[in-house]
Order: structure tokens, then C-alpha cells, then sequence
């Protein structure tokens, strides 16, 4: 069993991603489980958001036992799941509930006859080190966005969906943890389990960076997709900022920071976010996007 992580800042385009690749035939994913998050916890303080407390690593969990949170965040995956995948009571070890984590995901996509499952939790990426400890041979699609364009993503979401109260913490807070990942996704390049998709060249090269993708994940990208994406990866009730990304089928976009952001904010995202262009040549990005504007430039003259 093939085992598929995807990550990256939240509103990069990973949900997009996860609906693109459960159009494979061979591929089963799930709505995201945030199973490490609640396995080992601290999520803030591994943001570094101000005012975040310090990790502790209590007595507890140096003797190897899981966080109750944990235990019961598994339990109510295996609610969700099949009762095919059922095995016993949930493990008080870290370990064990790994294991279970496992297992249940081989299970459900044994049964659907899948030989690979995709887990998607944007927030995994601070969690790479310890799911590469413990999945084993487990590979990670990273999806990164321009930041302009995250930061006016999660603006629009959060006035429009504020009763989620899931984008909160201002602009200020949201670059600091854009230009985070930034630094999280450079500590993986080159490493062979990792691979790196930029949302603006998936949209304007979707067949190559198709190809690409299933090339890293060992996917017949000549294998028949199914139109839209047929898996359940998201509540809309409680998620709907995702509503154009869960058929999995890319489409052409505006920049979203162009449509959100005055001239002096966007001014001042330019000054604060690490530079776009040079994280994309330091992971080997193509001019992809660029090429695809300069021929619809040429085109319109």
C-alpha cells in the first residue's frame, strides 16, 4: 500500500490537489483527519505564532503514551470508516495509534480496491519529521501558492465564512506563518520522498504537472479520471471556502491578492513575505505559468 501526504499553508490549493489525484482509479482519500496535529500537539508554537507557549512534553508522553484528544480524534475516524477496518480498542500508545492509523487507511483502500491512499491536513506539514518516523516509506506532495495570494485567500474566507472563525489572526499573523511554510518546504528540497506542485503551474500546465505528479507517485497518468472528483474530501456545511476546489478539475483564476488587496497592502506583502520567484527556483520550478502569459499576451496582439 502506497501511502500519500499532502501539505502545505492552508488556502495553497491542497484540497484542489487531494480531488485532483481521488479522480485516479487507484487512489482513495478521506476528508482531512489532522490525526498528527492531535497526536503531537503544539501546533502553534511549531507556527512560532507570537504569544504561542512553549512545547512541553509531559511525563506521559516520554513514556510513549498518546494525548486523550488523539485517542478520541482515531476513534471517531473509525466511526467514519467501514466496519470492515474495525480492530479492537483504540491503542493509549503513541505507537499503537499509529499503527491503527494505518491500518484502517490500507483497509478502507484494500476494500475499494485502491492501491494508494491520500491523506491531506495542510497544518501536516509542521509534522513531516515524526509521519516520516512513523508511516513508513510515506511520500508528501507539497502544494505551494504565492503568498499574495494565500494571505487574500484567507481574507476572503474569513469575512465571508467568519462564523467558522478558522482564518483568524489577521494579515500580519498569516504571512508570518506563509513565510513559515516557505521555510519548511526549503528543508525538504531535494529529498526523495518529496515533491513540490505551484498551484499557478498546475493551472496553467495541467497535463504536464499531471504527469509530473503521477511520475513521483508511481500513477498511470494515462489511466481514465473520472470526470469530477466522486470522493467525499471535505464538509462544506463546515469547510465551504472549499466549494471550487472538490470537483479536483484545476480552472483558470484571477489573482486573488489583485481582487482583495489596495495597492499599499500589497505593497507591504511584497516587503514582508519571502521572495516567490526565488523560492521557485530554488525548487526547480519552471517558468511554466510565465510562458503560459507571455503566449496569451502574444496572442492578443
Amino acid at each position: 500500500m502506497r501511502r500519500t501526504f499532502i501539505v502545505g499553508c492552508p488556502r495553497s490549493g491542497t484540497t484542489l490537489v487531494q480531488a485532483l489525484l481521488a479522480r485516479h482509479p487507484a487512489v482513495l482519500t478521506l476528508p482531512e483527519t489532522a490525526f498528527f496535529e492531535y497526536l503531537h500537539g503544539s501546533l502553534e508554537w511549531r507556527w512560532g505564532d507570537r504569544g504561542a507557549k512553549p512545547r512541553k512534553i509531559r511525563l506521559r508522553h516520554r513514556l510513549g503514551f498518546a494525548h486523550k484528544r488523539a485517542r478520541m480524534k482515531l476513534a471517531a475516524l473509525r466511526r467514519s470508516l467501514p466496519s470492515s477496518v474495525h480492530a479492537g480498542p483504540i491503542s493509549r500508545r503513541v505507537t499503537g495509534c499509529v499503527c491503527q492509523f494505518i491500518t484502517m487507511l490500507d483497509g478502507c483502500a484494500d476494500a475499494a480496491g485502491c492501491s494508494m491512499w491520500v491523506e491531506k491536513t495542510p497544518y501536516h506539514l509542521l509534522y513531516v519529521p515524526e509521519i516520516e518516523h512513523q508511516v513508513p516509506e510515506a511520500r508528501f506532495v507539497h502544494v505551494i501558492r504565492a503568498g499574495e495570494d494565500v494571505l487574500a485567500s484567507v481574507a476572503d474566507a474569513n469575512m465571508r465564512f467568519d462564523r467558522n472563525n478558522a482564518f483568524g489572526g489577521g494579515t500580519i499573523h498569516w504571512a508570518r506563518r506563509w513565510n513559515h511554510a516557505v521555510k519548511m518546504h526549503l528543508a525538504y528540497k531535494n529529498r526523495p520522498r518529496h515533491h513540490f506542485i505551484f498551484l499557478e503551474d498546475l493551472i496553467a500546465d495541467r497535463n504536464g504537472e499531471w504527469h509530473r505528479l503521477c511520475t513521483f507517485l508511481d500513477l498511470d497518468s494515462n489511466a481514465e479520471l473520472d470526470r469530477s472528483c466522486a470522493q467525499i474530501v471535505t464538509d462544506l456545511d463546515s469547510e465551504p471556502w472549499k466549494q471550487d476546489a472538490v470537483s479536483g478539475v484545476p480552472q483558470p483564476s484571477l489573482r486573488k491578492a489583485e481582487q482583495v488587496f489596495g495597492p499599499q497592502v500589497r505593497q507591504w506583502l511584497q516587503d514582508k513575505l519571502l521572495p516567490y520567484d526565488e523560492l521557485r527556483r530554488c525548487l526547480g520550478a519552471k517558468d511554466i505559468a510565465k510562458t503560459a502569459r507571455d503566449a496569451s499576451q502574444r496572442s492578443c496582439r
